[in-house]
């Protein structure tokens, strides 16, 4: 009798322990999915930006780049300013398409699953960070904690990636990303976001994204404006034959 309620006992806090599990990643899951609605709400979006390259020292160097998004899995990105990296561009499509565009050579070059890691264009922010694709298609998330503000959520990579994790913070209320710190194979912390957001219109609009190589001790800020939404933008926008104009 006595080895039966010891095995009552045990089934039931398994089962329990299931739900809170089953619970946890239905709510992780629920959030991130939230998240992803609010980052790729528009129909199509395009804006200007202006990228701040600052180093070590403190010295800072800017550019300036457009951006075209349309739905969740098409995005042009091409800087226009300063002469010397005017014309480079980066095309992402479905399917882990990515396509990177260099005036000097006058080709577009795809580029493979291995080398997303890789840093684009001198920047902080590496090929898989400029992918549109949405965050619940390239993670597997759980809920840490939850706080007076925002949800806690780690990110474990579905693919291959060089990262082990990364960490999201993500607004209780209104469900956008608030910070993400990015971790290697060896559980370091290498890289950190930080993301301002304000609402225009009907949308919320990532103003400013901080990106930070905590190894380089190198930082790139990435500042929108002049958003409009839904514009009419079409898949033809998004080819190669565009990437090149």
């Amino acid at each position: 009798m006595k080895n039966l309620k010891i095995q009552t006992v045990a089934l039931t806090l398994l089962i329990v322990a299931g739900n809170l599990f089953s619970l946890n990643a239905q709510d992780a899951t629920s959030i991130l999915k939230k998240m992803d609605n609010v980052m790729y709400s528009p129909k199509d979006m395009v804006d200007k930006n202006k990228i701040i390259l600052v180093d070590k020292a403190g010295k800072q160097e800017s550019r300036e780049a457009t951006i075209q998004q349309k739905g969740i899995d098409k995005r042009m990105f091409r800087f226009t300013a300063p002469a010397s990296q005017a014309g480079i561009s980066v095309l992402s499509l479905p399917d882990n398409i990515m396509y990177l565009y260099l005036p000097a050579f006058g080709k577009e070059r795809r580029i493979a699953t291995s080398a997303k890691n890789q840093n684009f264009a001198g920047t902080d922010f590496s090929y898989d960070d400029m992918e549109a694709k949405s965050f619940a298609e390239k993670f597997t998330p759980k809920l840490l904690k939850t706080e007076n503000d925002v949800f806690v959520l780690e990110l474990t990579p579905k693919l291959g990636s060089d990262y082990s994790k990364v960490v999201l913070t993500v607004n209780k209320v209104n469900y956008y990303p608030e910070s993400m710190e990015y971790y290697d194979k060896g559980n370091t912390k290498i890289k950190v976001a930080k993301y301002t957001f304000k609402k225009i219109g009907n949308y919320w609009n990532a103003q400013e994204i901080e990106m930070t190589d905590l190894k380089k001790n190198h930082k790139t800020k990435m500042q929108m404006s002049d958003v409009k939404y839904d514009t009419g933008l079409t898949d033809d926008d998004f080819t190669v034959r565009k990437l090149k104009q």
